[in-house]
C-alpha cells in the first residue's frame, strides 16, 4: 500500500485538509477586507496616487470599480452589481464543493489555487454586497510601457484570484491527470 493510500485511511484527514484550504480562503478575505478598510479610512476617494516607492512603480490609490476586471461593464447602469453578486456567489459555491470533493486526494497545487480564487471572489463579493462597488488601491506603473502606464488598479482579492488562476494553470499543465489514480475507499465518512 502506498503512503498516499495509507494517508487516505486516516480518519478525519479529508476534513482537516478541507479546513486548511477554507482557512486559506478565509485569510484572503480577512486581509483583503482589512486592507480595503485601511485605504478607505486613510486615502480620500479620487485623490491622486501616492507613490509607494522612490521609483514610482507602485502607488497607493483609492478607486471604486463598479464593473468587473478592468472596469468591464462599469457604466452599465447598476444591474451589473447584482449580476456580479449572483455570479460570484455561484462560482464560490462551485469552488467550495470542488474543494470538498477533492479533500482526500492530496492535490495541493489544485487545492491552493482553488482556495485563493475562492478567497478573492468572496473578498470582492463582500464589497459588492455592502458598497455596490469594489475598492481598488494598488497601482503599478511602468512609464512608457503600453497597458502598464498605469496598469489597472487592483486589490488583495484580485491578486489572490490571479495567483490562484496561475496555480490552476500550473496544476493543469504539470500535475492533474499525471499521477496514477489512487484507489481510495470513499466509504469513509470524512
Amino acid at each position: 500500500m502506498t503512503d498516499d493510500q495509507n494517508s487516505m485511511k486516516k480518519p478525519g484527514l479529508g476534513k482537516r485538509r478541507f479546513a486548511l484550504w477554507m482557512s486559506l480562503a478565509t485569510l484572503v478575505v480577512i486581509v483583503d477586507q482589512f486592507t480595503k478598510y485601511l485605504v478607505i479610512r486613510a486615502i480620500d476617494y479620487g485623490q491622486p496616487p501616492i507613490p509607494f516607492d522612490s521609483t514610482n512603480v507602485l502607488a497607493l490609490t483609492h478607486q471604486r470599480n463598479y464593473g468587473a476586471a478592468w472596469s468591464l461593464l462599469a457604466d452599465a447602469g447598476g444591474w451589473q452589481r447584482w449580476f456580479f453578486v449572483v455570479l460570484a456567489t455561484a462560482v464560490s459555491g462551485v469552488i467550495a464543493v470542488w474543494l470538498w470533493r477533492i479533500r482526500r486526494d492530496g492535490l495541493v497545487v489544485l487545492s491552493a489555487g482553488l482556495a485563493l480564487v475562492l478567497g478573492g471572489a468572496v473578498g470582492n463579493l463582500v464589497d459588492r454586497i455592502l458598497l455596490g462597488y469594489v475598492t481598488d488601491f494598488i497601482q503599478v506603473r511602468f512609464s512608457g510601457v503600453p497597458f502598464f502606464d498605469p496598469f489597472p488598479s487592483f486589490n488583495v482579492a484580485d491578486a489572490a484570484i490571479t495567483m490562484g488562476a496561475a496555480l490552476l494553470i500550473v496544476d493543469s499543465l504539470f500535475f492533474s491527470g499525471r499521477q496514477p489514480a489512487a484507489t481510495v475507499d470513499r466509504s469513509n465518512a470524512d
